[in-house]
């Protein structure tokens, strides 16, 4: 961003916001037949504008306006008392089963699309870059292009990559480039592991599957060594961290039993998580106040997956619902977040 951005105190940021582009361009790769995404509009009862997401012929999720629109999402700020809002393209998106050549116009699409709706909103909305990590070099060279020519101020990435855990040594150059370039990682659950486990609508990817994803690849960072081979790396996991808080105590106690846990790992998988950042997006007072003292009320930040129709629309609400105390409010609404994006926000605490 060009100029500073000044937030009143008491102003919520929320670091898990979604958009997604009105329209699609026609089909830019060399590769067919490809799951390229398209739009096929529709309206509801009350008037407002509708699109459907399509894949392959075949309707993948219906969005409203709110995604491309930054009017109407700025309208709806000042209700979920936010400030400032970091948006990140939906995860089904990020697009890692496509080929690279296909791969890379999409994303730069998307980037260019996410730094058109943040600078319409007068700095208000702060971008995450995507990147085609399927191939890391590709990855890091969109990494660069979408921070300083478009002034995204992070970059999202799956939970999985095509089903490689994100804390495989094989991603250390991109989060190498993320460390030099002073850039945060926020992981979003995609595409989770085990839905062949489950019964019921395919709603309940999003409601289950989601966050056992998201505690596998937390899991992964820990058990990978992630943190020791970059220590500077400033990463957030989305919905609370999944079932992350539930594993913990079971990783840490296999840390003390198992000599080969332990020669692994340099320190407690207790103490590493709370180098994490997660977002507060559980919808439930008791779970939010056992993620604070499971990783620290430090390391917990505002999410709320708008626009979806599963979103949290009081987030600051639920701070107070929790009963944490006016310091561990301010930490959550808008402190955490500002130190998890770092001096490239923009954003400073007045």
């Amino acid at each position: 961003m060009n100029q500073t951005q000044t937030m009143r105190c008491g102003c919520g940021v929320d670091i898990h916001a979604h958009l997604v582009p009105e329209n699609f361009p026609r089909y830019l790769g060399s590769t067919m037949p490809s799951p390229w995404p398209y739009m096929e509009a529709s309206a509801d009862a009350k008037g407002m504008c509708h699109r459907q997401v399509m894949f392959n012929g075949k309707h993948y999720r219906t969005v409203s306006e709110q995604c491309w629109s930054a009017q109407r999402r700025l309208a709806d700020l000042p209700e979920m008392g936010l400030s400032h809002q970091v948006v990140s393209p939906m995860p089904e998106l990020l697009s890692y089963w496509l080929g690279l050549s296909d791969a890379k116009p999409l994303i730069r699409f998307l980037n260019e699309q996410t730094a058109a709706l943040c600078a319409e909103s007068g700095g208000i909305l702060l971008g995450l870059a995507a990147v085609p990590l399927q191939d890391v070099q590709a990855a890091v060279e969109e990494l660069q292009y979408a921070h300083e020519k478009l002034g995204l101020v992070g970059v999202e990435i799956g939970s999985n990559i095509n089903g490689t855990p994100i804390g495989d040594a094989k991603f250390d150059a991109f989060y190498e480039a993320c460390v030099a370039m002073d850039i945060p990682v926020f992981v979003h659950a995609l595409k989770p592991a085990g839905m062949e486990r489950l019964i019921g609508p395919p709603a309940l990817e999003q409601v289950l599957g989601y966050p056992t994803d998201v505690g596998l690849a937390a899991a992964s960072v820990i058990t990978g060594g992630l943190m020791h081979r970059h220590p500077q790396l400033r990463i957030a996991f989305s919905h609370g961290g999944g079932t992350l808080a539930s594993l913990l105590p079971r990783l840490t106690q296999g840390w003390k039993t198992f000599p080969a846990l332990a020669d692994k790992l340099k320190e407690s998988p207790a103490e590493t998580a709370r180098k994490l950042y997660f977002d507060a997006l559980v919808y439930d007072a008791p779970t939010l106040r056992h993620l604070i003292q499971t990783f620290g009320v430090e390391q917990l930040m505002l999410g709320t997956d708008y626009p979806f129709n599963f979103h949290e629309p009081r987030p600051v609400g639920r701070l107070m619902e929790a009963g944490l105390d006016t310091p561990s409010q301010d930490a959550l609404s808008y402190g955490n977040a500002l130190r998890f994006l770092g001096e490239n926000a923009g954003l400073k605490q007045t």
